[in-house]
């Protein structure tokens, strides 16, 4: 894939705080004079909130931040990997690439150490949205019904199979319809040729389902289900229980009880020094009130809305900077080193399962090592996360 650099559009933003001096501030953050981001294809949501983040840099800190586009997880990550890459703005593949599964199960990958630098959740959630016209208005009302599902496309393949395990249903419960870009899917949807597409609900393509001959429900996830909760949790742990009040159909006068997970998530490699983290996130922290209406979902980053006790673990130079913000407590640093234990465990078990000369074929190197990994956490009391 060719990355490109982008430019970036002016940004209408507020001023920092009038009661602290920009520069005394700017004496606290160090950051250096360029860097790079990586984020989802231009014009999504994680690429608009970087480059509002970038802008706020740029203004503060004559920081240049330039944010390169790429249309996956692995290619998202891998400038960040090689080092030519500050943090990357992923999604559910964050978890995905700690855990070593789907395409970081190849032995060009394995288990990644990433961790967290701010993340954002907002008014909306991510569900299935399912075409009103099939009278379904219930998760369990699927089975049977077209479920649209996107080739090469992981994330969005296990998000939708984790709503569906709500109404206590797999993909062999319904007709799975698979479509060579989320964009096609929901075009299906829009002409019949599916029933349900999993999406964020402020999704430019769910509006203009809701606005269509079909129209669009978003069958709800009720909180005190806790049985469907549970179901939806053991194959998709990142997913929590949300009530989205924006999005399609959606308001603060009808709000639903859905699910979300952080997006976009900025993460770095846990190998990054403390301080050029620590830096990041405190300019990302003090300068929130400038870029905050710079992108939708961009409010999400505030210090004081961060997701605690998630997936993954927080960077100790994040940890710092949220600490000084008094956004930190003892129940999240005891859940911060259990994740960076989990990280250790993955770790070894990758390094061992390249030891014991593992297959050369692809497909049977993944189902091994996804024995090996199960094997692993299990040993370690350890829930595998990806149960069928």
């Amino acid at each position: 894939m060719i990355h490109r650099l982008v430019a970036f559009a002016p940004v209408i933003f507020a001023s920092i705080s009038l009661l602290t001096p920009p520069a005394a501030q700017a004496e606290d953050v160090k950051l250096p004079p360029t860097m790079t981001f990586t984020a989802y294809d231009t014009g999504t949501a994680g690429f608009n909130i970087a480059v509002a983040v970038g802008k706020m840099m740029k203004d503060k800190y004559s920081t240049d931040v330039r944010v390169l586009p790429a249309g996956n997880d692995v290619a998202r990550l891998a400038p960040l990997r090689a080092g030519r890459a500050m943090s990357s703005a992923m999604g559910s593949g964050t978890y995905f690439a700690q855990e070593g599964v789907f395409e970081f199960g190849t032995r060009e990958w394995g288990p990644q150490a990433l961790q967290l630098v701010l993340s954002t959740v907002d008014c909306n959630a991510g569900s299935l949205g399912v075409a009103r016209d099939t009278g379904v208005t219930e998760i369990k009302h699927l089975k049977g019904k077209r479920v649209g599902f996107v080739v090469g496309s992981p994330a969005l393949n296990q998000n939708a199979l984790a709503i569906l395990a709500f109404g206590d249903l797999k993909q062999s419960d319904v007709k799975a319809i698979e479509f060579s870009s989320y964009g096609a899917m929901w075009k299906g949807l829009l002409n019949n040729d599916v029933d349900a597409a999993f999406a964020t609900t402020i999704t430019g393509p769910a509006k203009e389902a809701e606005t269509s001959p079909r129209g669009l429900i978003w069958p709800p996830l009720p909180h005190n289900d806790k049985a469907g909760w549970d179901r939806v949790q053991k194959v998709g742990s990142f997913f929590f229980r949300h009530v989205a009040t924006c999005g399609a159909g959606i308001s603060k006068e009808k709000p639903i009880e859905l699910g979300n997970y952080p997006y976009p998530i900025f993460v770095v490699y846990g190998s990054q020094p403390a301080d050029q983290v620590y830096a990041v996130t405190k300019a990302m922290i003090t300068g929130y009130d400038a870029y905050k209406d710079g992108a939708p979902g961009a409010g999400g980053l505030a210090a004081d809305r961060q997701t605690k006790k998630w997936v993954v673990p927080v960077h100790p130079g994040a940890v710092k900077a949220l600490k000084e913000a008094g956004q930190w407590n003892d129940d999240q640093e005891a859940h911060n080193n259990a994740l960076f234990k989990r990280q250790s465990v993955l770790a070894a078990a990758w390094a061992d399962y390249g030891k014991s000369n593992p297959p050369s074929d692809d497909k049977e190197f993944l189902a091994g090592w996804l024995k090996a990994r199960a094997a692993a956490l299990g040993k370690a009391n350890m829930p595998n996360g990806f149960e069928e």
